[in-house]
């Protein structure tokens, strides 16, 4: 008998945090965009970032595949609400992966390729150059690219794998069967620790250049105080526990401690008299 409990509290809070995720990550988006730039991020941030947030949506996922299943004896607004918590890391997911996305297609075109130093003793020898090097930074960028595909790939397949053989119960706070439900931990206990240090990278690169670069503010701004009400939405959903909402506690603290960094940045560059990228106003 699949009955469906209505919590408008959870259902209203989880419906405001996913219109809230698309509006806090469409400042970041454009800024790439219309700055036509994506200088100032670390790869290896949005490496962590993607893999995390991908651990943390097929964690939610397969914690609630059993309800995901009772989905055909509802309405696709009954649906709707009893998967939102699903909707809401997948949203998380697609807006963070989409940052990678742009900073793959804006990467500044003078910083992929070392520019060779011309000999005037041999430029006139010389054989025609082979395909351009690139630059150590570029090079990682695209190895770490493909290894964030890779991941996602993976898991994925293994989910759907564990998910076709080993069927969860679609009564609400029934335990997961042993390998779904260490499976489901691995992929939340991978993703909290990822989220732990993903921010690490970004700190460390945005100290280093001491320029915002193209890190938007005002999106940091709405996610870092939206942390706590993502943080009670899912800990609230049924057939959740603590490995589904740790990854944005953690996640929460790294960035409001970015923000910080970047709101400090900002007042030195007025100071000095340069934008977000160095040049001079």
């Amino acid at each position: 008998m699949h009955q469906q409990k209505h919590d408008w509290f959870t259902a209203t809070l989880t419906f405001g945090l996913c219109c809230g995720l698309i509006i806090s990550y469409l400042p970041q988006h454009a800024r790439i965009i219309r700055a036509g730039s994506s200088e100032g991020f670390s790869p290896w941030f949005l490496l962590l970032g993607s893999t995390s947030s991908a651990a943390g949506m097929l964690n939610m996922f397969t914690m609630q595949f059993g309800i995901v299943k009772c989905c055909r004896y509802f309405s696709l607004g009954g649906c709707l609400e009893m998967t939102a918590g699903i909707v809401q890391v997948g949203l998380q997911w697609a807006m963070f992966t989409f940052i990678f996305v742009l900073y793959m297609l804006y990467y500044p075109p003078h910083l992929k390729y070392i520019t060779p130093a011309s000999d005037p003793e041999t430029s006139s020898n010389t054989k025609p150059l082979k395909r351009p090097q690139r630059t150590e930074e570029w090079q990682n960028s695209v190895i770490l690219a493909w290894v964030t595909f890779g991941h996602f790939a993976i898991i994925v397949i293994t989910t759907i794998y564990l998910l076709l053989t080993t069927s969860p119960s679609p009564v609400p706070n029934q335990p997961l069967p042993p390998r779904l439900s260490s499976w489901a931990t691995l992929l939340g206990v991978s993703s909290a620790m990822l989220a732990a240090i993903q921010y690490m990278p970004q700190i460390i690169h945005t100290y280093r250049m001491k320029l915002v670069g193209a890190l938007s503010i005002a999106m940091m701004m709405i996610q870092s105080p939206g942390a706590v009400l993502m943080v009670l939405s899912i800990a609230l959903r049924p057939d959740t526990n603590w490995t589904s909402w740790i990854t944005f506690a953690v996640a929460g603290i790294m960035q409001g401690t970015l923000l910080v960094m970047c709101i400090t940045w900002k007042f030195r560059q007025l100071k000095l008299g340069i934008d977000d990228f160095g040049a001079p106003l």
